[in-house]
Formats: structure tokens, sequence, C-alpha cells
């Protein structure tokens, strides 16, 4: 039998040789002066031989426990070899079947219908509060206390929307494991009303008529630069989103036409949009045309003509026009659009598929009609009504910029 002091004396030799310990345990020492632990056995017949570790990092006395597991599981007609087989299969399947390595496959899956901005923001959801908690655990392993936890501290930190998120986004990703056989069940399903509620507020949005026409001549008196203010003028005529705006692209214009064709990948439901032009948008295109015309954005960044301008372009103009997030914002114009082509009398259809929203069931597989010459005849009485209200007799005389909060005016019927 082996003794800690023998094994010390022990030297390498010119080939690896064997010092038997006891019940098969011997010590194979390697040319190098390596030690590993070795146990040979019969098993089906056949010879076959189990590591038991390494030397340095397993004692003598740890040795001798692990072959005395071995030996019950032989004993119970198990094959310790398989065994150990299946337990580096299992740790190399969890390996790759992290929540991490699991999110990141779901987001490529969804990388083709996503929109990029919504690639961004997806990624530094994960990344920056999903990742750091969850994402070197076995997917399949996970349960719902963990995935509280990290959501918790999302909500510590006052972001309890961005909670609410996170937990919409991991309920994605446990389902996409869920198909593809890597995990067997949802744990964010059983976090239902854990988080604390977030009060929804919608874009803060100018809808009264009065205070249409007081926006528009505010935004008449902007005096920032050219594109800026001509990206504040065709907004409430063609009220789009914020994003679809600033990025669009002088090809997708057809003036000739009156046609703004926005190309599927720029939209959030990565379907193709058309935008009817009126005279008063083609008006304000044209007028820009001589100074972007010849770069690729119709509405470029002030830095560089290879980007379009910032996301915070149009808020921060509303902000030097004295509008507070509160009152305005770019995102605001679509329901300013939405009310009041409601109000004055337009079919629900054709506002709706306007602003690009997308029905759901079985009315979105059988009513696809895009209704184009009645919004591009909508479209005309939707500009011709901002001109009115735009000219319509002020209640009082104009504030002086930055100061426009609260104007009044009477509007003619």
């Amino acid at each position: 039998m082996l003794t800690d002091v023998r094994m010390r004396a022990l030297k390498p030799r010119a080939k690896p040789y064997k010092v038997a310990d006891h019940d098969g345990l011997y010590l194979l020492v390697q040319p190098t002066g390596a030690r590993w632990w070795r146990f040979d056995y019969r098993f089906g017949g056949t010879r076959k031989t189990l590591s038991l570790g390494v030397c340095k990092d397993v004692p003598l006395a740890d040795a001798r426990d692990r072959l005395s597991a071995v030996r019950k599981q032989l004993a119970s007609g198990v094959d310790p070899g398989a065994v150990r087989r299946a337990e580096k299969q299992q740790r190399a399947t969890e390996t790759r079947n992290t929540f991490e390595a699991v999110a990141r496959a779901w987001l490529d899956q969804q990388r083709p219908r996503f929109a990029p901005q919504t690639i961004k923001k997806t990624t530094w959801l994960l990344e920056a509060f999903l990742f750091p908690a969850l994402g070197a655990q076995p997917i399949a392993a996970l349960e719902a206390p963990a995935l509280l936890a990290a959501l918790q501290r999302i909500e510590a930190g006052k972001r309890h929307e961005t909670a609410h998120r996170a937990l919409q986004l991991a309920g994605q990703i446990f389902r996409y494991a869920i198909a593809a056989n890597k995990a067997s069940r949802n744990p964010g399903v059983d976090l239902r009303g854990a988080l604390a509620p977030i009060i929804v507020t919608n874009h803060a949005a100018i809808t009264d008529p009065a205070g249409i026409g007081a926006l528009l001549r505010a935004i008449d008196s902007f005096r920032g630069s050219f594109p800026v203010l001509q990206a504040l003028k065709l907004a409430p005529h063609v009220f789009v989103r914020p994003g679809e705006l600033r990025q669009a692209e002088w090809t997708e214009m057809d003036l000739d036409a009156a046609i703004w064709r926005i190309p599927p990948a720029r939209m959030k439901m990565r379907l193709a949009h058309v935008v009817p032009l009126s005279s008063q948008a083609v008006a304000i295109l044209r007028a820009l045309f001589p100074l972007t015309g010849r770069g690729r954005f119709v509405f470029p960044s002030i830095r560089s003509g290879a980007r379009p301008m910032s996301d915070n372009t149009l808020n921060a103009a509303l902000r030097r026009l004295g509008y507070d997030h509160d009152e305005m914002t770019a995102h605001g114009f679509r329901a300013m659009a939405s009310t009041r082509l409601n109000e004055l009398g337009w079919r629900p259809d054709l506002i709706e598929r306007q602003l690009a929203h997308v029905e759901h069931g079985a009315r979105a597989v059988y009513h696809r009609a895009e209704y184009l010459d009645d919004r591009c005849r909508m479209m005309q009485a939707w500009s011709d009504h901002l001109d009115a209200l735009r000219t319509a007799t002020p209640a009082r005389r104009d504030s002086p910029q930055g100061t426009l909060r609260g104007a009044g005016w009477t509007v003619a019927s």
C-alpha cells in the first residue's frame, strides 16, 4: 500500500510505471513527473481503465474515497466509465446551453424581422441586466427565484419599466429554449404579479385645434438648422414614427408622384409602408433638396452626412420651442393626426393603415387593402386642415419663442 512518505520518494523514469495501492487503485508515474490515479476493472467481459484524478490535486485519502464510490457502482451493475462519459456530456451540453448562449441564438433568429433599433435595445437589455445575473447558468436549470432576483436588482435601480421588459424578454427566450428542446419550462410564468406595477404613460401630444395651430406657428419660428426646421414642418404632415422620419432617404422619395415608400427594414413591423405626400409635404421636401439632395439622408446629422440626425434632435427642438416632454414629443404627431382625423370623420381603416398599425387575428389575414387613393385624399385634406389651424385667428398675440406654453387661439369653424 502507498503512503504519503513513499509517494514523495517516487522518481520519474524513462518510461511510465505503476505503483499499486490496494483494491486495484494505483499511481501511474509519467516520465515528466506527472502522477495520475488509475483504476483497472472489468465490465461486461471487457477490461477498462478509469482515471480518478491527478495526484497533486487529489490526495491519497480522496483517491481511496473515489475508488470506494466506483466500486459501489460496479457492485450495482453500473459501468463507472459510462457514468463518467454521461457526466462529461451533460457538462458540455450545459456549457452550450447557458442562458446567454440560448439568448444569443434566439436573437440571431429574430434579427431578420427586428428593426436595427430593436436589436440594439434588446442586446443592451440582455448585456446590461440579464447576462450578468443569469448568463452563465444552464437555461434548463434556471428557476423562478433566480430570475426574480435578477429582476429585483433592476427594480432596485428605479427601473420598473425595464424590469417588466426584461421579464417579457426572458419569457421569449425561455419559449424558444423549450421549442429547441433546451429547457422544459418557462419560469417567468411563475412571476406574474411579482414585480411592482408600472404606470403606463402615452407619448405626450397636442390634440386640440388651438394647441395644434400654436405649435405649427411655433415651428415656423424655429431658428435652428434648416434640415431640422424642415423635419419639424414635415412631421405633422406625414405622422410617421420619429425613427422612420429621421432616417428617410432620398431614394425613397418620388416627389413627382408625391409618394414616399419606406422599405420593410426600417419599419417597426418589417412591412413596407407607403406614405402619400400632400402638396405641402412635397413643397417642404423640394425646399430641402438643394441642401441635402446630393447625400443619402433627407435629414442628415449636422456632424456627418453619412448618418441621419440623432433620435433626440426633434424632441430637443420642441424643447427649444418651449414644449416640455409632458406636453409634446416627436412621436406625439401620430396621436395628433389620429385623434383629429377620427374627430373629422375619416374612416378608422384609413387612419390605422396610414399609421402602419398591423392588425392581428383573422382580420390581418383577409384584410390587406392599401386604400391608397383614399389615403391620398385623406393626407391632402389633413395638410389643408393643418394649414387652416396654423393660419387661424389667434385669441391673443403669439408668445415669443421659448414661452409658447399655454397660448390660446380662436379657430374658425
